[in-house]
């Protein structure tokens, strides 16, 4: 059962890989190639080198991700290999056939709107792919390795990577190209932030209060949530008490904010955004158990 389980868990990671390079591709066919856009990276490269050359960019894709992806399987090892090479070999056959099928894109008479277009496909398109584990391939390869060879940060040497590529596509394009290229970046990368951090977004709240036990018994039974007591000592009387920890959606922090009202309009409550959490009861099947097992439950806040 636990080999199916696991087949069937990597079927679907292989999909979100083909999920996302698709989109790239799509992006690419229907909105930058027509509207004359351009952007960074492999893609940017190719862009340029059909402008100047006359190169299908498909063809420069497939070259350029194979010459890179060989590098970084060299220089990377093994494990780099294995989970960029399905992106290294999508994306390119996806152009090509795009790109052969006759379909011309859509042409738009405001530009603006193509970016956003483009911007949401490729955004979305490369957060699906990471958020399966895998790499786009391309032009990530040289930042992972100025990363390891020279601990060069990854951010910052993608960002000036996407700068030459545009500056280079300056020679064949208008000021206008490269300004709509500069708001396609920028909406990509917001988009592929807000995928890379949907679903995993918690709120987690520490409450002070003096009616700490009953206030905890209580969001265990209304609000399904497990807690964890931390022990601590007020700042001005040094009095010892326990503070209440607890990690919960959105859609529960106006019920647990009112349920703490009601029982001590006094306490004290501390509200913070967190991106992720791993562990029983969200990245782990949730498991109930009696009060004296629970004492002993290294993962009791988690519940």
């Amino acid at each position: 059962m636990e080999e199916k389980n696991k087949i069937i868990r990597e079927l679907i990671r292989i999909g979100q890989i083909v999920l996302g390079n698709t989109m790239y591709a799509l992006a690419v066919v229907l909105f930058i190639v027509p509207n004359g856009l351009i952007t960074g990276g492999t893609t940017g490269l190719a862009l340029f080198a059909s402008h100047t050359m006359g190169i299908p960019i498909s063809l420069f894709v497939s070259i350029f991700n194979i010459t890179m992806f060989l590098l970084g399987a060299w220089i990377l090892g093994k494990q780099f290999a294995v989970t960029t090479v399905i992106s290294t070999i999508i994306y390119p056959v996806m152009l090509g056939l795009l790109e052969g099928s006759g379909f011309g894109g859509f042409v738009l008479e405001e530009k603006m709107v193509a970016v956003i277009y483009a911007g949401i496909l490729i955004g979305g398109g490369i957060g699906i792919v990471m958020r399966a584990g895998a790499s786009t391939g391309g032009m990530d390869i040289p930042s992972l390795i100025l990363k390891k060879k020279f601990d060069v940060n990854i951010s910052f040497s993608l960002y000036l990577m996407d700068c030459v590529v545009l500056g280079l596509q300056f020679i064949v394009a208008d000021p206008h190209a490269i300004l709509y290229g500069i708001l396609l970046i920028i909406v990509y990368t917001m988009v592929l932030n807000k995928v890379l951090m949907s679903g995993n977004v918690r709120i987690q709240v520490k409450v002070v209060t003096r009616y700490y036990e009953r206030i905890n018994r209580l969001i265990a039974e209304r609000l399904d949530c497990g807690t964890s007591l931390l022990h601590m000592e007020t700042g001005y009387l040094h009095k010892e008490q326990d503070m209440i920890l607890a990690v919960i959606a959105r859609r529960d922090l106006p019920r647990l904010n009112q349920l703490v009202m009601n029982e001590d309009p006094e306490a004290f409550m501390i509200i913070n955004q967190i991106n992720e959490v791993r562990g029983r009861g969200f990245t782990m099947k949730r498991v109930y158990q009696d009060a004296a097992y629970q004492e002993a439950d290294y993962g009791e806040a988690a519940q």
